[in-house]
């Protein structure tokens, strides 16, 4: 669960902060190619926030979206932009059947779980996965770029690509997409958390605040930058986020256990 006083941090913000609109255009470069193909009548995103996004997404693909969070504060925030369908709910215990989207978000939810503890919500977003419906993941990345902003909304951990390549392998998903992301300001947020802020020795705090349209601008830009080179396929090799873009497969039986089946069907 996130720290409720970021709540309304995040509402003010998600509108035009660098970040959260060069992670928008990032998440939809990874979505569009996939919406495309599965042309998905469903969607749910799961750990929804003040609903921005949910909103933004119902916009995009004019399909019925569920946002869902468990924080009372976010789902208010939700009802009041008019976010579509909110829900409060635990991302552990969706209040859906299985296999009820044909695509599902959750972003930067994962890293607000203990470590080991991420593997419920996980396979819980794979339960209410229609087969050959799509999972979008992202998450906080590399414990190198933790932060006195990841103390202040309760970050619990941030995971790397193997630890979450290892998760969808668990839920016997097909990996379309692993990679990371917010790459090129990496040199400057090595040495804001891991020089700076130690030296500083300030108390954690929310690293959501608005700053100049300039500034605005020259920060959105890298993010801007990495939109395009992850819409060739590429990807980088590290990064302040982490994405994953999955598939659940449509479950066969094999051959053997269909004979046997069918040869059971035939006994007298």
């Amino acid at each position: 669960m996130i720290n409720p006083e970021e709540i309304a941090n995040i509402a003010r913000a998600e509108e035009s902060l660098w970040w959260f609109r060069g992670m928008r255009r990032i998440s939809f470069a990874l979505l569009d190619p996939l919406v495309a193909r599965a042309r998905p009548r469903r969607i749910l995103e799961a750990g929804c926030g003040a609903g921005f996004f949910a909103g933004a997404l119902h916009e995009r693909y004019q399909t019925p979206v569920v946002a869902v969070d468990l924080d009372r504060e976010a789902v208010r925030h939700c009802r009041q932009r008019r976010a579509p369908d909110p829900v409060q709910a635990s991302i552990v215990a969706l209040p859906f059947a299985d296999e009820t989207f044909e695509l599902v978000v959750s972003l930067d939810v994962l890293p607000h779980f203990p470590r080991g503890q991420e593997k419920k919500p996980f396979a819980e977003l794979v339960r209410v996965l229609k087969p050959e419906g799509y999972l979008l993941i992202r998450a906080a990345a590399l414990e190198v770029f933790r932060s006195r902003h990841s103390q202040y909304v309760w970050e619990r951990q941030r995971l790397t690509r193997k630890r979450l390549r290892r998760l969808a392998r668990a839920n016997h998903l097909r990996i379309a997409r692993l990679t990371y992301a917010n790459f090129l300001l990496t040199p400057a947020a090595f040495l804001k958390f891991r020089v700076w802020e130690p030296l500083a020795r300030r108390p954690p705090a929310s690293g959501i605040a608005p700053v100049g349209w300039l500034l605005n601008g020259l920060l959105y830009l890298p993010l801007a930058l990495e939109r395009l080179w992850l819409q060739t396929g590429l990807g980088f090799p590290w990064g302040q986020s982490l994405f994953l873009v999955a598939q659940k497969p449509r479950l066969r039986i094999p051959e053997f256990a269909r004979q046997a089946v069918v040869g059971r069907k035939d006994q007298p």
